[in-house]
């Protein structure tokens, strides 16, 4: 596999895919089928951070929405598994009109709000945002143009 040269109109800064979130509705059964397909142990199912901490905003407004994650380090990348609880989120929305399957692709990114209007002025609109301990996250729809959501993560320096 070859890298793609980057080009000035890049507008991630990166072609680096970090990671791969995929929703499901039983997260502890599928961590254990993924920890069983791979050989490897199964990771610790943990919720994300309270709204207090998250400080989740979804399409605009403020959001108490939570999910369950477990990560699998695989090599180059890492699998998210997301099992959503029952507010107003992108996974509650994905999951509810697409079912179980593949959410977005992510990438480490600098400068986040920056990158979020750059995106955003070309229709791409932020569905979600928040907080987690050491940065934060975006997830843009891209889904129009690039047939998945993209998530941007932006770490803590």
């Amino acid at each position: 596999m070859q890298n793609q040269t980057q080009s000035p109109a890049n507008i991630l800064g990166t072609n680096v895919i970090t990671q791969i979130g995929i929703l499901v509705h039983d997260i502890e059964k599928t961590a254990q089928a993924y920890a069983d397909f791979f050989g490897v142990e199964k990771p610790p199912c943990n919720w994300t951070d309270s709204a207090d901490i998250a400080q989740t905003e979804y399409r605009g407004k403020p959001s108490e929405a939570r999910a369950m994650l477990a990560f699998f380090d695989m090599g180059s990348l890492q699998l998210e598994l997301i099992q959503p609880d029952e507010k107003p989120s992108t996974w509650r929305e994905y999951l509810d009109e697409h079912g179980e399957g593949p959410h977005h692709i992510a990438f480490v990114v600098e400068g986040m709000r920056e990158k979020v209007m750059l995106m955003e002025g070309k229709n791409m609109s932020l569905l979600q945002k928040g907080e987690y301990t050491g940065g934060r996250y975006a997830y843009m729809d891209t889904f129009k143009d690039l047939k998945i959501i993209f998530e941007l993560l932006e770490n803590d320096k």
